[in-house]
C-alpha cells in the first residue's frame, strides 16, 4: 500500500511540475472577472436590522469568536479601543455616529494583526451559497454593513458620494466598458491620492466613484492618514472608464478602470437569516 501511495504521489507530483513548467502563468496573471458578483454574501438587512441586531448578539457573536481565534482577537482589541477611545464618560451625553459593535467592527476589520479581513472578504465575496449554514461572518457583516450606512445616512444626500483610489496587484478582464458590477465584498479605497504602489502594487488602479460607501478613517485603525473609504459588497457601478498604460505612459498603473456608482443597490440575500426561524 504504501509504495502505491509513494507511486502515486511520485506521478502527481510529476504532473504538477509539468504543469506548472508548461504553464509557468502564477494566479496573480490570470484575470479576474468584473461583474455583478454573484456569489456575493450581500445581505444589506434592509427591514429587519433590529431583529438581526438580536440574533448576532445573542447567537452568532459568541459562536463566531468561538469558531476564529483571529476573529475572537480582533474583536477583543477592538474592545480594548473602544473602551479607551469612545466609551461614554459617566453622566456626558453622546450624540455618535455609530454604535458601540459598529465602531468596534471597523476597527477590526483594519487591524493587521490579528488580520481578518482577507478570509473575511474571500467568504463575503464567493459564500452566497452557504450564507444559511457554514458562512462564518455573520457578526462582522451585520455590524460592518450597519457601519456603512449610518455613516452614509448622516451626510446630506448631496454630499454622500466621494471618490476612492485603490490599487491591487491582479489583472481584470477588460471587456467591461459600460458595464455595470459589483465588488461583491467589503471594498477599501483611499481618498485623495492611491495608496503607495510599495505595499499594494502597479498592475490595476481603480478610481471608485461611491455614493454607498463612507469614509470611515475615524475609526479605522490607522486614522485618518490613510482616509479610507470602504465600499459595501452590494453597491452597483457602471465602468465609465478604461486606461492602458501601453497608451499612456504617465497612468499610475498598467490599467486604470473608472467606476461610478449608479447609486442602485443589489442584495440577493436581503434579510435570509430572518426566513427560517
Amino acid at each position: 500500500g504504501r509504495f502505491l501511495n509513494f507511486t502515486s504521489a511520485t506521478v502527481l507530483y510529476f504532473v504538477c511540475c509539468t504543469l506548472i513548467c508548461l504553464h509557468p502563468q502564477s494566479l496573480a496573471d490570470i484575470p479576474l472577472p468584473l461583474d455583478m458578483a454573484p456569489n456575493s454574501v450581500d445581505d444589506m438587512y434592509e427591514g429587519c436590522a433590529n431583529n438581526m441586531a438580536t440574533k448576532v448578539k445573542t447567537k452568532f457573536l459568541v459562536s463566531e469568536k468561538k469558531m476564529s481565534k483571529n476573529f475572537s482577537l480582533a474583536w477583543d482589541e477592538a474592545e480594548k479601543q473602544y473602551n479607551k477611545k469612545w466609551k461614554p464618560k459617566p453622566g456626558k451625553k453622546t450624540s455618535r455616529a455609530l454604535e458601540k459593535e459598529q465602531n468596534m467592527a471597523v476597527y477590526a476589520y483594519t487591524l493587521d494583526k490579528p488580520e481578518i479581513f482577507t478570509e473575511f472578504n474571500s467568504a463575503v465575496r464567493t459564500q452566497r451559497a452557504q450564507y444559511m449554514g457554514m458562512f462564518q461572518y455573520h457578526s462582522l457583516h451585520f455590524f460592518l454593513t450597519g457601519a456603512l450606512r449610518a455613516l452614509n445616512a448622516r451626510k446630506p444626500k448631496t454630499e454622500r458620494c466621494l471618490t476612492g483610489y485603490r490599487r491591487v496587484n491582479r489583472k481584470f478582464k477588460l471587456s467591461v466598458l459600460g458595464k455595470e458590477i459589483r465588488f461583491g465584498a467589503f471594498t477599501s479605497s483611499s481618498m485623495g491620492k492611491y495608496p503607495r504602489k510599495e505595499k499594494f502594487g502597479y498592475e490595476t488602479c481603480f478610481e471608485i466613484y461611491t455614493c454607498l460607501g463612507a469614509d470611515v478613517s475615524l475609526y479605522s485603525k490607522f486614522g485618518e492618514s490613510e482616509a479610507e473609504v470602504l465600499v459595501p459588497p452590494y453597491e452597483i457601478f457602471k465602468v465609465t472608464g478604461i486606461k492602458q498604460r501601453a497608451e499612456e505612459k504617465d497612468l499610475p498603473c498598467k490599467v486604470v478602470l473608472k467606476l461610478k456608482s449608479t447609486e442602485k443597490t443589489l442584495s440577493n440575500l436581503n434579510c435570509k437569516t430572518q426566513q427560517r426561524e
